[in-house]
């Protein structure tokens, strides 16, 4: 997958999440998803290439680092729970799909209950089994 496709693929799999809005909070070069004011997604080419940035959990995070040249540290973001994809072999749509999902819910698990759009206990799985 290329880089454009990367971002349109992750964009797309954005906006369909409960309560999710894009803003440019740090200028036209920046699109940054949040879910109840809270990042969960950022898209950039600042680092001279096409990247989607998302929350990771850090086990998962190392392993798809050393599993995957085109996931790396979070740019510009927490290297423990943050990574950072850029179009390459092994970067699919199903993939980018999952990482931005799970992103999602790793946020909306850290919200006040109140304020949760889902059930983070149950969204990613109840996601996957209708796809």
């Amino acid at each position: 997958m290329n880089g454009p496709t990367l971002q349109r693929t992750a964009a797309d799999c954005a906006e369909e999440l409960p309560g999710a809005h894009l803003e440019h909070p740090f200028g036209p070069d920046w699109e940054v998803f949040k879910v109840r004011d809270k990042v969960f997604m950022l898209m950039t080419e600042v680092p001279g290439r096409p990247v989607v940035i998302l929350k990771a959990e850090p086990r998962e995070a190392l392993a798809l680092r050393e599993h995957n040249s085109h996931i790396t540290r979070g740019y510009h973001m927490n290297k423990k729970h943050w990574i950072t994809l850029e179009g390459g072999d092994g970067i699919d749509k199903k993939l980018v799909r999952e990482l931005v999902t799970e992103s999602y819910r790793l946020v909306v698990a850290h919200l006040p209950k109140a304020e949760q759009p889902v059930d983070p206990d149950t969204y990613a799985s109840a996601t996957r089994a209708s796809r």
